[in-house]
């Protein structure tokens, strides 16, 4: 069965609604999401929305932070579209009724998290992604121009004469359906369950990053992957994110003895940027052999259960007290930050095909995203796409400077036989041990080396239907990672060697993508 809307858009995330409502006026818009609209990343965001906001705050400002989170790699003028159209688009959300947190004068209330220089994340206690989503999803409700269909599972895009038409999927009853549009836009999410340990929903498998990537469409900075620090460590249990408002707040991190750590490895401590705490907590676990906590007993004015309402009864569910008792953490992948490279309209080098969210690389967030800008992102470059479909099609803009290098490493011949017993869970394993938070020289060319012999037999993979499909979504991006990974000899941001401990600006100050030359039918 084939439909036929104007523009068709994949995923039910923050870019993916806002991209929807911009369209909304333009034509007949359809949403594909792979499951329920609540199961995305968007709904699980808790911490807020940066935004520069503040009477002590500017878009400079954040500019600048953000330049710093992303360690020398950030794309100056993709920040600077972020922070500066950001306000107005969050103002946006507050005219919709988004329920931010408030101060005794009405006025949005924002807290601090790591590496922000002020308070500007505003938040929705430790909800902020569930009430932005819940807003979306009534707006797109309220339109009759677009059309949500939920539980499908796109597959394929549909590529002719070298321009995106739209997408095959799976329906809820596995039959095989295809769209049709004038434009398509991915907002599929990012790629965290691309490893055993994440903070992302099941459902964020790589699909977007991968499918883009067959049809021809360039990728970048797949090596820099980000671990957040304080992820819930309790054994026989699922991860679970532990915000990092609870540091914006004053929460410590304790070792086995009780004793603050952080100072020791980090002039910011405990808001120093999320890769040199992951880093930190490691390495303090490492020297003394033991866990490392999280700890709120000491913010005795702070009435953490009305605060972090979610965290706490996370917490409560395994037996501890989120505001008394120090709570065991340690890093898990929480987003990657590179993608299906876009300009700042979210135009890919395929003609037809956009993409938007932490499935595409702007350049936005360099090698390491600053806390808050993902919800940000999305919304920003999210309407943007939006707009830009809706207009005369034209090819992807050039990128802001120069940095912008393809590799040009050849790929591997298809063909070949595919590694017995793989599947997802093996995928998972090997991605978290040898691409995970310390990268070393010998995991790498392992990693890189397996992958790349199952992604050259992914057309022989076993098993059938949308179970062998998601897995070679997972060797695909896996093999992009560990191939990014290995060919970038130093250690910046997300991306950490131990062959090659130092940041290396004489030679890395670039971006390296990659792309599938597409062979003719």
């Amino acid at each position: 069965m084939t439909t036929t809307p104007d523009f068709l858009v994949l995923g039910s995330g923050i870019a993916a609604l806002r991209a929807a409502l911009a369209l909304a006026g333009r034509g007949r818009v359809c949403i594909l999401t792979k499951g329920d609209p609540g199961q995305g990343s968007t709904v699980w965001a808790q911490g807020g929305i940066a935004a520069a906001m503040g009477d002590d705050d500017s878009p400079a400002l954040h500019y600048e932070d953000t330049l710093a989170a992303g360690d020398g790699l950030c794309e100056p003028g993709a920040v600077r579209m972020l922070v500066e159209s950001g306000p107005a688009y969050v103002e946006e959300l507050l005219a919709w009724g988004a329920a931010f947190d408030r101060s005794p004068d009405g006025r949005p209330s924002p807290t601090r998290e790591a590496a922000h220089s002020v308070r500007r994340v505003l938040h929705a206690e430790d909800a902020t992604g569930r009430e932005i989503s819940r807003v979306l999803h009534k707006q797109v409700a309220a339109s009759a121009a677009i059309t949500l269909v939920d539980h499908a599972v796109v597959t394929d895009l549909l590529i002719e004469d070298g321009r995106c038409v739209g997408a095959a999927w799976c329906d809820a009853d596995g039959q095989r359906r295809e769209t049709r549009a004038v434009a398509t836009l991915l907002a599929t999410g990012g790629a965290g369950h691309v490893f055993s340990q994440t903070t992302n929903p099941a459902v964020i498998t790589g699909d977007g990053m991968a499918m883009a990537f067959e049809a021809g469409a360039e990728v970048a900075d797949l090596e820099f992957v980000q671990f957040h620090p304080t992820v819930l460590d309790v054994p026989g249990r699922a991860r679970f994110l532990l915000s990092e408002a609870l540091r914006g707040e004053g929460a410590r991190l304790l070792n086995a003895q009780g004793e603050a750590f952080m100072a020791r490895y980090e002039p910011a401590a405990e808001l120093a940027p999320r890769d040199r705490v992951a880093r930190a907590i490691v390495r303090e676990s490492q020297r003394t052999g033991a866990p490392v906590f999280l700890s709120l007993a000491h913010l005795t004015d702070l009435d953490v259960h009305a605060r972090f309402p979610q965290i706490s009864e996370a917490c409560r569910e395994v037996g501890l007290d989120l505001a008394r008792e120090p709570i065991p953490v340690s890093p898990a992948v929480h987003y990657v930050m590179g993608g299906v490279v876009t300009d700042l309209d979210g135009r890919t080098s395929v003609p037809g095909l956009y993409a938007a969210g932490e499935v595409a690389c702007t350049g936005v967030h360099g090698a390491n995203r600053l806390a808050s800008n993902s919800l940000l992102e999305g919304l920003v470059f999210g309407a943007r796409a939006g707009v830009a479909m809706g207009e005369a099609p034209r090819a992807r803009e050039a990128w802001t400077s120069d940095r912008l290098v393809v590799c040009d490493h050849p790929l591997p011949e298809p063909g070949g036989e595919w590694p017995a017993g793989l599947d997802g869970a093996e995928v998972r394993e090997r991605a978290w041990r040898d691409l995970g938070l310390v990268r070393t020289p010998e995991g790498l060319r392992d990693a890189e080396a397996f992958f790349a012999r199952a992604w050259a037999a992914r057309a022989v993979a076993p098993g059938e239907g949308l179970a062998a499909a998601q897995v070679r979504s997972l060797v695909t991006v896996a093999w992009l990672m560990g191939r990014a990974a290995l060919r970038r000899e130093e250690s910046r941001g997300g991306h950490y060697r131990t062959d090659f401990p130092e940041r290396r600006d004489d030679r890395w100050s670039h971006h390296c993508s990659d792309v599938l030359q597409r062979r003719s039918d």
